[in-house]
């Protein structure tokens, strides 16, 4: 702790670069900005990519700090693809306005801010004081409360300095348009023949006539909340046996009940709190924090739901009351086997089929399914299509090479076969279990988000069009070309043998770490391909690891998570506030003589070396 009376630290400063990106700025009126425009104010440089659940509840986060501190404080998201499609700027500006983006954003669809900042993850927050220069830095999710801090001590600094300027910010909201739905999620059919879908940008849900056009009713008050009649961002739809339907309300982190006739409104599981590690996986449904919640189906008797924020699948038991994990470990990745050890990367959409629950796992652009094991006890994971994080594009053929891009929902066909929205590759494709093969059923949608089959045909909900769309489904697919795409970061090259993997993490001013309960830190280690590591794989509580790199591995992937709680340290304080920060890394890394024998990764604070 630090004594009052002695002179506070002097803060590390590195002159922040310039804000480049090809894309050039949204959300500012046309006026392209430089970091001289914002000389005066606390910059928080927000990098993210619009596929990243992690990415949008950190968007989530600033919105307070936004709000509290708009006339000293200027966020900047900085959009940094992932996806080939997310260097498309069109698609940025309807990513800006579907989840709400209240403050300018730079287009970076090269990555050079990115490269600028030496930035590692999405998302990472960046923190520059009013003189321009660089004080602090945090990679993933909790870190709000910290910034929060930090800009109230740079305030009052620069405050008595004169180097702070208060006043509007930079932020120019577009022109609203007017359409009857505004980036859809997803759909279902109710009983009497008309459509449900989920308007999740207006945070309504749409009634629409069986013609998928004519609007019969809104539910919800259009305004984010999480009462009887709101909803915030709500996503992923299932009509239960007694004939309700179950909503994901996605950044509510809840699950909610409508019933049609009536429309009433309730709230089943979930607390509104996102769940962080340590949290509960399983209990009394209101009483058990959810996150991202994305698309749910009726499958064994339970109510399966694809919990994104997470990369879990956990089921709702009506009957009981009650929550559970089903699937997946908290570890971003595609592993298959028994359900407790699989992995999955935001798993977006699923499809209940007789003995298999299909899923789009989004982050790899797979889809995979769920099905009981052959012993009869819990259930096991397998994929049908795709091969990790960092691989995707547009390919038919054989399931084994066939290629997706960030593929939101899956519909099962009669004839046994799944139709998947397969979202960044604006199409409908088709894996058949039976010829093991990968077609593509249609072209030239617009963000297609998930579909609905109705008498043979399929209505696609065209997120990014702003409505449902009818195909009828041919009776033999289009044939597309192969086109294979890689994640566009560079890989770091490290050098052979020993590799010292260091986490970054500083407590934020005022807080210390929480060794209240044990240790404080947690680091998780893996790789894929898992022989490329031959030393230091697994989990511990040290944030430093030595690895030892395989021989005859030539590249691979490094996933790195961690996390660290710390709590208010005050003596005042009779029961301090705790925080949990934590991220998660995907390393892409090359392995060359001359290459690093040291890999930094920024939790908090700022890298020494």
């Amino acid at each position: 702790m630090i004594n009052q009376e002695q002179p506070t630290p002097r803060r590390a400063r590195v002159r922040a670069p310039e804000l480049v990106g090809k894309g050039g700025w949204l959300n500012t009126g046309g006026k392209n900005l430089t970091l001289a425009d914002l000389r005066g104010r606390c910059v928080v440089l927000d990098f993210w990519t619009f596929c990243c659940v992690n990415c949008l509840h950190v968007l989530d986060e600033l919105r307070e700090l936004e709000e509290r501190h708009r006339d000293t404080v200027v966020i900047v998201g900085v959009h940094s693809p992932k996806f080939v499609h997310e260097a498309e700027h069109q698609a940025v500006v309807d990513a800006v306005e579907r989840y709400g983006v209240e403050h300018p954003v730079l287009d970076d669809p090269e990555l050079t801010t990115w490269k600028q900042y030496a930035v590692r993850a999405w998302p990472t927050l960046v923190v520059i004081d009013p003189e321009g220069y660089v004080v602090a830095q945090h990679a993933g999710e909790g870190h709000a409360h910290a910034i929060e801090k930090l800009v109230e001590e740079l305030e009052a600094e620069h405050e008595a300095k004169g180097t702070l300027h208060r006043g509007d910010g930079p932020y120019v909201p577009p022109e609203p348009v007017a359409t009857d739905l505004r980036f859809p999620g997803k759909a279902i059919r109710l009983p009497g023949g008309s459509f449900l879908v989920s308007d999740t940008t207006r945070h309504q849900l749409v009634e629409l006539a069986a013609d998928g056009e004519r609007v019969l009713r809104r539910i919800g008050t259009g305004e984010r909340g999480l009462t009887e009649d709101s909803f915030n961002e709500p996503q992923g739809l299932a009509l239960l046996p007694d004939g309700k339907v179950a909503v994901a309300d996605t950044v509510n982190h809840a699950i909610r009940v409508l019933d049609p006739d009536s429309g009433a409104l309730e709230t089943v599981a979930g607390t509104g709190k996102q769940w962080w590690q340590g949290s509960p996986t399983s209990g009394p449904a209101p009483e058990v924090d959810l996150s991202s919640p994305w698309d749910l189906a009726w499958w064994q008797d339970r109510l399966w739901i694809a919990m994104a924020g997470v990369h879990q699948l956990w089921t709702y038991d009506p009957t009981a009351g009650t929550v559970e994990v089903a699937a997946g470990t908290t570890n971003e990745g595609l592993v298959d086997g028994p359900a407790a050890e699989a992995w999955f990367a935001q798993p977006s959409g699923l499809a209940a089929a007789g003995d298999r629950l299909w899923i789009a796992d989004s982050e790899t652009s797979a889809v995979r399914w769920v099905e009981p094991a052959e012993a009869g006890d819990g259930y096991v994971i397998r994929t049908a299509v795709g091969t990790g994080l960092f691989d995707f594009g547009h390919r038919d053929g054989a399931a084994g090479q066939a290629l997706l891009q960030h593929p939101l929902g899956v519909t099962a066909l009669p004839d046994g076969s799944v139709a998947i929205a397969d979202t960044y590759n604006h199409a409908l494709r088709r894996f058949d279990p039976a010829s093991g093969e990968v077609t593509t059923l249609a072209k030239d949608l617009r963000e297609p988000s998930g579909a609905v089959l109705v008498e043979g045909d399929l209505v696609v909900v065209e997120s990014a069009r702003h409505r449902l769309t009818r195909l009828r489904l041919p009776e033999e697919a289009i044939r597309v070309e192969s086109v294979a795409h890689r994640t566009q970061r560079a890989a770091t090259e490290v050098a052979p043998g020993a590799l010292r993997l260091e986490v970054v993490f500083q407590a934020p001013a005022g807080q210390k770490l929480d060794t209240r309960y044990g240790p404080s830190t947690r680091l998780l280690v893996s790789a894929t391909p898992p022989e490329l590591l031959a030393d230091g794989a697994g989990a511990g509580t040290d944030l430093t690891r030595d690895l030892v790199l395989a021989d005859g591995v030539t590249e691979g992937v490094l996933h790195v998570s961690a996390m660290a709680a710390s709590c208010d340290d005050a003596p005042d304080i009779e029961y301090p506030a705790c925080h949990v920060h934590q991220q998660d890394w995907g390393v892409p890394v090359e392995i060359a003589e001359g290459g690093v024998a040291r890999l930094g990764l920024v939790l908090a604070g700022m890298d020494a070396e």
